[in-house]
């Protein structure tokens, strides 16, 4: 399969778009390379993606996407930029806009940067400089500016915020450099050709024609886990883990917190999983968790304390080790505690999680499990949540459903008093 992902800078009415085996994906944003659907062997395109509005596609994402066997080619826009920044570990660069990048002609994250449209159609607002740089390069080749009159326009132009480089705008900085000759020509020019100078389209064009060739893709050198298996990667990867159970689509990460909250078994399971991790660590020979422990700390601290490895729940063997005591009857109310944060996010202005107060959150926690004050911090570390701290920041996605719950109790209780 070859995923595509492409907005402004070409349009999905490209026959080439509509091959067989081709899925089409929105501009790439953090996140999107973990969706379960991108699989070991499949070919990735990454041409346009999002950097102002929502968070961008992260280094660490493609180096762990190409660690575990996916082709990535990259061109024309934010594609050429992380192609040229990871092609000495196996990314395909593909164009002339990869190329300005990787010799190092051009540097600016702005110089593919174009204004989007808000409806979700993706349509390019403003001029990429590559494509005015190319203009540019073609007016010189025809005699209607001299290099230096070329230059000063480019800066002009620079200077322009790119969500403000409107159609325009290019034409006013034109007029006050007194280049209106040369804005006629480019209007003459764009009349007969839409695409005139756009390098953008034209490295898409080629990128999508890469992976739909017969050709094999080269291989490159696949990034060792070690390049990118990073404590923030994990917290990334973690986020988004879901899994489709019991007919529910639930986030994995959920369901952990759910059973660290709520499992009164689970010092016994996160000590399971310490062992685990002790005999299958990610680097280094195995040991039984006493022996390691001796030797970290002379047995003096309980494991918990002493080591506190970071989860990987896209590990299937992780995950089941972890949630080994999950019942159905969690699995329903992981989807109730998520629908009720959700409903807070959405009829609560201002609402967030991390606006949840922690002295309630810690204080509802204490009431679950039971928990003098001054055992807390012991208590949330024997949970595999490493302090009283992380916990109330864990846990704080469950307190609307919590409360819901205690409400809707209370108010049962009540309704069953008074008859």
């Amino acid at each position: 399969m070859i995923h595509v992902f492409v907005g402004p800078t070409l349009s999905r009415a490209k026959p080439q778009l509509s091959a067989p085996g081709i899925r089409l994906w929105p501009p790439a944003r953090h996140g999107d390379l973990f969706h379960a659907t991108i699989r070991n062997g499949d070919t990735v395109v990454l041409i346009d993606g999002v950097y102002h509005q929502a968070p961008a596609l992260r280094h660490k994402e493609i180096l762990a996407a190409m660690g575990r066997g996916v082709h990535v080619i990259g061109a024309a826009s934010i594609g050429a930029l992380r192609a040229a920044e990871l092609a000495p570990y196996g990314m395909l660069g593909v164009g002339t806009v990869y190329t300005a990048y990787r010799c190092g002609d051009i540097t600016a994250d702005d110089e593919v940067a174009v204004g989007q449209a808000p409806d979700g159609q993706w349509e390019a607002l403003t001029w990429p400089l590559v494509n005015l740089r190319s203009v540019l390069r073609v007016a010189q080749e025809a005699g209607i500016l001299d290099s230096a009159r070329a230059h000063v326009l480019l800066e002009a132009w620079r200077a322009v915020y790119y969500p403000q480089r409107t159609a325009a705008a290019v034409g006013a900085v034109c007029r006050w450099q007194g280049e209106s000759s040369f804005a006629r020509w480019l209007a003459e020019q764009l009349e007969r050709e839409p695409h005139f100078g756009d390098v953008k389209r034209a490295d898409a064009l080629a990128a999508v024609q890469t992976a739909l060739s017969s050709r094999p893709l080269p291989d490159g050198a696949r990034p060792t886990r070690a390049v990118w298996d990073t404590t923030y990667y994990r917290r990334w990867s973690n986020a988004w883990a879901h899994e489709r159970v019991d007919g529910l689509s639930l986030s994995t990460e959920d369901r952990l917190v759910y059973q660290q909250v709520f499992d009164p078994a689970f010092r016994e399971t996160w000590a399971a999983y310490l062992e685990y991790r002790s005999l299958h660590p990610a680097y280094g020979p195995g040991l039984p968790l006493t022996v390691r422990l001796a030797q970290a700390a002379g047995s003096t601290l309980p494991a918990d304390r002493v080591f506190r490895p970071t989860v990987d729940l896209r590990d299937k063997q992780t995950a089941a080790l972890l949630l080994a005591g999950e019942t159905p009857q969690d699995r329903q109310a992981v989807a109730r505690y998520a629908a009720a944060l959700e409903q807070a996010r959405t009829t609560r202005p201002g609402f967030s999680k991390a606006a949840v107060r922690d002295a309630l959150t810690r204080q509802l926690l204490r009431r679950v499990w039971k928990c003098p004050e001054q055992y807390f911090d012991a208590e949330a570390s024997a949970r595999g949540l490493v302090c009283g701290a992380h916990a109330v920041a864990a846990a704080k996605s469950l307190v609307p459903g919590l409360l819901d719950e205690m409400n809707e109790s209370t108010a049962k209780r009540e309704t069953a008093d008074a008859h």
